[in-house]
């Protein structure tokens, strides 16, 4: 098995210092490829999987500074990569988390669909913020999402997930 910072990962981009994706100042890392295409999309340049660059996880985690609180990832969608892409994540997913960070997960599908298939990243993560983006449910007064069918979980330690929406 490869040392977890030797992975490389296809990203769409990468923002820093985000107040918008997750609780307090946030690495964000957008990959690309998406299956769901939701009609509407904010941001519809991320669908392609052939996307984006390629860059090392650990040239991720070197943006990656001690006054944040996380990771978020975004898309594209992070739960339709392949093997290899899914890989990387958990890689940078767990090196976030020994450095004390929380991992966030935003996706067009939803928690029960994820779970049906088993889906290894839903393990590495802390929260996420499920179900496509509704168009007629477009809420911008909302926190942490953008439509008013999204849902916000977190994860307890015993790693039960809990629907949190209403606490954001």
């Amino acid at each position: 098995m490869k040392k977890e910072s030797n992975y490389f990962l296809r990203v769409a981009g990468v923002t820093r210092d985000s107040i918008v994706d997750g609780p307090g100042v946030r690495l964000t890392v957008f990959v690309p490829g998406c299956k769901i295409k939701c009609p509407r999309c904010h941001n519809p340049k991320t669908w392609d999987f052939n996307g984006g660059y390629v860059i090392s996880v650990a040239d991720i985690l070197s943006m990656y500074r001690k006054q944040y609180q996380g990771l978020t990832l975004s898309g594209g969608e992070p739960f339709d990569q392949d093997e290899e892409q899914t890989a990387a994540l958990l890689s940078l997913a767990s090196l976030v988390h020994a450095r004390g960070g929380d991992v966030w997960a935003y996706s067009g599908h939803y928690l029960e669909s994820l779970r049906t298939k088993n889906h290894p990243l839903l393990e590495a993560i802390d929260a996420l913020v499920d179900g496509p983006f509704v168009w007629s449910l477009r809420d911008l007064s909302l926190k942490y999402r953008n439509s008013s069918n999204k849902r916000i979980w977190t994860k307890t330690p015993e790693g039960v997930w809990k629907n949190a929406t209403d606490k954001f």
